[in-house]
């Protein structure tokens, strides 16, 4: 861990005189030496446009391209490489699929299941889906740990599902949700499923064979690599049935002025020039974390939050929200006469980075009663000893107040 904390240059400064203990990897990730030099050499020595030009340089841009492309296949075990569409991130793709999936198909009476751990990114969409095809917006609660409720998820499960989508970590209660599981339940009545894997990406195995969803979509800024970039993963038939979500150059077989003949899939869904820069760096990010390993991920989180729930919950006053027993690196909480936003000012002060707010869930903030949480998260390069200054932090917050 030592090593991999050692490969990210970010980490050696100080923040009002303090060393920087990062703790905000829910929102992003900070990069690592070798995505950020990746970046370097293709923008100082390999640039240029890809799939249109015949030159050297432009012939070996794309293939950089499509070595991301396969990079990211092989890290979340995608049937073949054509499965992989780059987006701007996890929103783009999940807009995608509501636009060229639900508009498309659904119709008054059809139901679309969400849960009440969502992300807006995996609600707004859907209600607009519903709104412009008088489909209904069902949503299945949590139990007050923060689980799923399986047994009510079922119980809303119908002939009339025809959309499922899911997190398959919470990016607020860090639950982790039994993703192969509950897609097997959604494909018993037809439903086409959609996970939402912005926060998985990093933290827990991807495997989306193994799991059958039809679509998982996720950002490269939360897996270690730029920002801009992100993937739709999506079964190769359920790709070809949809139309394209947006028109221009490099998805097209042909054009005429009286019609146009699309591009098979990758290609269909990629209008215009790409990211190439972005995309480059992501490929790196992937192969960066094929190295870490999901194991090694998963294995770290667990025994930081076995280190962490312990320490944060002996302040006074501290409140965590969502204590479910299959958790991922994520530490949500309140501190009682204290407003979140306060707690934040204060940690900063502290040199220690943490997020407050609603966290794009305002939804789930209700099922709690609260506006706001403060919220730690932790990336591969966290250890105790950021735990220990977070704690720290938190009882100078006790103190001042």
């Amino acid at each position: 861990m030592n090593k991999i904390r050692a490969q990210f240059p970010v980490l050696n400064q100080t923040v009002n005189g303090r060393p920087l203990v990062y703790l905000d990897n829910g929102a992003t990730t900070q990069k690592p030496d070798r995505v950020i030099r990746r970046v370097h050499d293709f923008l100082s020595k390999q640039y240029a446009t890809v799939h249109r030009g015949v030159y050297s340089l432009s012939q070996e841009a794309t293939e950089y391209c499509e070595a991301a492309r396969r990079s990211i296949q092989k890290l979340i075990n995608a049937k073949r490489s054509e499965e992989v569409i780059f987006t701007s991130g996890t929103t783009q793709s999940l807009n995608i699929i509501a636009a060229c999936y639900g508009r498309e198909r659904l119709t008054t009476g059809d139901e679309i299941l969400i849960t009440q751990m969502e992300h807006h990114a995996n609600i707004v969409p859907w209600q607009q889906v519903a709104i412009k095809t008088g489909a209904r917006l069902v949503v299945a609660p949590i139990t007050p740990e923060g689980n799923l409720n399986i047994s009510e998820w079922k119980a809303r499960l119908s002939t009339k599902t025809k959309i499922v989508a899911f997190p398959h970590i919470s990016n607020v209660l860090g639950t982790i949700n039994p993703v192969a599981e509950l897609v097997a339940l959604a494909k018993a009545v037809g439903a086409l499923t959609v996970v939402d894997g912005a926060q998985g990406i990093a933290h827990d195995v991807v495997d989306v064979q193994a799991m059958d969803c039809d679509i998982y979509a996720f950002s490269g800024h939360k897996m270690y690599g730029p920002t801009g970039v992100g993937v739709l993963y999506a079964k190769y038939d359920v790709l070809e049935s949809m139309p394209p979500y947006q028109f221009g150059g490099d998805m097209i077989e042909s054009v005429s002025f009286e019609s146009t003949i699309f591009a098979k899939p990758p290609a269909k869904f990629e209008a215009g020039t790409p990211p190439i820069t972005e995309i480059i760096g992501l490929g790196e990010a992937a192969e960066f974390l094929m190295n870490v390993g999901f194991n090694t991920l998963r294995h770290h989180d667990q025994a930081l939050l076995a280190y962490a729930i312990p320490k944060i919950s002996t302040v006074a006053g501290v409140r965590l929200i969502g204590t479910s027993d299959q958790k991922s690196g994520v530490v949500s909480f309140v501190m009682d006469g204290v407003h979140p936003h306060d707690v934040g000012t204060i940690a900063d002060m502290e040199g220690v980075a943490i997020r407050v707010g609603h966290h794009c869930a305002q939804p789930l903030m209700g099922v709690y009663q609260v506006p706001a949480t403060v919220r730690a998260s932790f990336g591969i390069y966290n250890n105790t000893e950021d735990v220990d200054r977070l704690v720290t932090a938190l009882e100078k917050v006790r103190e001042y107040f």
